[in-house]
């Protein structure tokens, strides 16, 4: 099912600064900041190898990003998989009794379609599946 790590997501309370960090420090390229209105978040994205790292800053307290931060502190939030075929996949989940937190998919940063599964069904882990075109034949 899975084709790669697309990335890891990292939950901070300044994506700038956090970008920076990375930019000065480890000579990261990151890309310019991306609202996701229905994530209540900014996300910024910096490739590394094949992967990359998406820093996620929440734009208003009550999302998901900022009920994380709130609780656990600024670090590692989640894992990208990239898979080939979204809907196929989450069916697949679904009827394995996976919990979905999203049973359909829907549009997150860069405009890829992707679907989260809830942490208590992959060891803690918040597990994101991402459909992406870069590596369709």
């Amino acid at each position: 099912m899975f084709r790669r790590i697309h990335h890891l997501g990292y939950a901070v309370r300044d994506a700038a600064a956090a970008a920076e960090f990375y930019r000065l420090r480890f000579g990261a390229a990151p890309g310019e900041p991306e609202p996701v209105e229905e994530q209540g978040i900014v996300a910024v994205m910096f490739p590394v190898g094949e992967s990359r790292i998406e820093l996620v800053q929440p734009t208003r307290p009550d999302s998901p990003v900022g009920k994380f931060l709130d609780k656990r502190g600024e670090g590692f939030h989640h894992v990208a998989f990239e898979v080939e075929d979204l809907d196929a996949a989450l069916a697949e989940l679904d009827s394995a009794g996976l919990d979905l937190i999203d049973r359909r998919p829907r549009v997150g940063a860069g405009g890829l379609r992707m679907a989260f599964i809830h942490p208590h069904d992959a060891f803690g882990v918040l597990t994101e599946l991402v459909e992406s075109g870069e590596h369709k034949e």
